[in-house]
């Protein structure tokens, strides 16, 4: 395999698309061994399918706000692979989303969603919309002229999405309320429902407590646990919700978490009231986490800046993309950080990467270690095919034991010869084989 060429290639079809082509590019490094001792592949040309998707849908979404202006903005669902299962993948609404960013999200939901062992293709949707200052009548309207597009081409056994970014249980209601209108039917076609009609306990919680449930596995390889350790995070969204709550329960002390405007730190660690204060805080649609210092005196707020400068012994990136640069990788090295497990997608830059590797830093990338969120976006597909609902513990168990699932199938792909496990090849390989045998075994299609 040739992957600079290849790479070239995609780049001339997809100019600018710079998260697609970082995705790809990290999956082609990745797998370039395995793929070349396999010819059958190349004789297929896997490489060149499992790159290009399915289908792109693009279109308009009007709406009225509460003063009756109209306004429009771009929808989009992106259909990657549908080898294993349904399509399933998260819609964002949020002013950042693009293509490029909904095709790096669409491919690497393929490879994450073949690791959680759930029958799951990839897909990723969305749109530019931001629903942070909008009325609940404003979101209403324009989840309902959304879905009035994507309805034709998703289904419970077709293609499921979920939340996101800016998409949470209200706008999955409104969605669905749409869905349901358009097609008369109450099937389990979205994720992250709300519990009196088909939802799952723990989903809002699920990505945050399945990265958790990695980086235990981790530091366990290295005969240590997570009690006693002081913990780094980004974000306050619910993947940060959901690390913070399940760090604390397991007995260690988170003491950042940020937002665009900066992060906070509280030596005395985030437990307790602070963390029902986080929920309070992104309900409040202020995108900031100054606030927080202000509500607790233990708390300090440095504007700015990230929380990668203070000392921990684990650190868990849970905002966004690309948001852990080479610089901030050197500070976490230098201060005696011994973990680094992903909570977002794609947080850390490839220099970032190299280093934590280079130094033998215990790292996970995302497509493993935040693969909680859709094994329980699974669950719930399972529960809502079954027309039951499990209790929290057993879904909280399930949960556990697919993210164990996910590490020694990781350990098994991606242990070096000098014993170092390279996480992010061995979540590459063990999920490409998956779809790329199945892609084989179905034809060219």
């Amino acid at each position: 395999m040739d992957v600079t060429k290849i790479l070239q290639s995609l780049e001339q079809r997809n100019p600018g698309e710079t998260e697609y082509l970082q995705a790809v590019h990290e999956v082609l490094v990745s797998i370039a061994g395995v793929y070349n001792q396999n010819p059958h592949f190349k004789s297929a040309n896997i490489i060149e399918r499992i790159i290009e998707p399915d289908r792109v849908l693009t279109f308009k979404v009007p709406w009225v706000d509460d003063e009756g202006n109209v306004h429009v903005n771009r929808g989009f669902r992106i259909q990657f692979n549908n080898a294993i299962g349904p399509y399933k993948g998260g819609l964002r609404f949020h002013p950042s989303v693009n293509l490029s960013i909904l095709k790096f999200l669409g491919f690497e939901q393929i490879f994450k969603n073949a690791l959680t062992t759930l029958p799951m293709g990839g897909a990723k949707g969305g749109s530019d919309f931001q629903p942070k200052g909008k009325s609940n009548n404003e979101i209403m309207r324009f989840c309902q002229s959304f879905m009035l597009e994507l309805w034709r081409i998703i289904g419970p056994e077709t293609d499921v999405p979920a939340g996101d970014i800016g998409v949470g249980g209200r706008e999955i209601g409104f969605l669905f309320g749409a869905y349901k209108k358009l097609t008369n039917e109450h099937v389990g076609v979205l994720t992250g429902k709300g519990i009196n009609w088909g939802g799952s306990l723990i989903r809002p919680e699920a990505t945050g407590f399945g990265a958790v449930y990695f980086a235990q596995e981790m530091l366990q390889t290295k005969k240590l646990s997570l009690a006693g350790k002081t913990v780094a995070v980004s974000g306050f969204g619910n993947v940060a919700w959901g690390a913070v709550t399940k760090l604390n329960e397991l007995g260690a002390k988170v003491v950042t978490l940020s937002g665009p405007d900066g992060y906070i730190f509280d030596e005395k660690g985030i437990s307790g009231d602070k963390i029902a204060y986080m929920l309070e805080l992104r309900a409040s649609n202020n995108d900031i986490i100054a606030p927080f210092a202000d509500e607790f005196d233990s708390a300090v707020f440095v504007s700015g800046k990230r929380p990668w400068e203070i000392k921990c012994d684990l650190a868990m990136p849970c905002a966004t993309q690309n948001e852990l640069d080479k610089n901030d990788a050197l500070q976490l090295i230098n201060n005696g950080c011994i973990c680094i497990c992903e909570g977002a997608n794609m947080p850390c830059t490839p220099e970032a990467i190299e280093l934590f590797q280079g130094n033998k830093l215990l790292y996970a990338p995302g497509k493993a270690a935040n693969a909680g969120g859709v094994a329980t976006s699974g669950l719930e597909m399972t529960q809502n095919s079954m027309k039951l609902g499990w209790p929290r513990d057993e879904v909280d168990q399930r949960l556990h034991l697919i993210m164990q699932a996910i590490h020694e199938t990781c350990r098994k792909y991606g242990t070096q010869p000098d014993g170092y496990v390279d996480y992010v090849k061995g979540a590459n390989i063990a999920g490409f084989l998956k779809v790329a045998n199945a892609m084989i075994d179905q034809g060219v299609i």
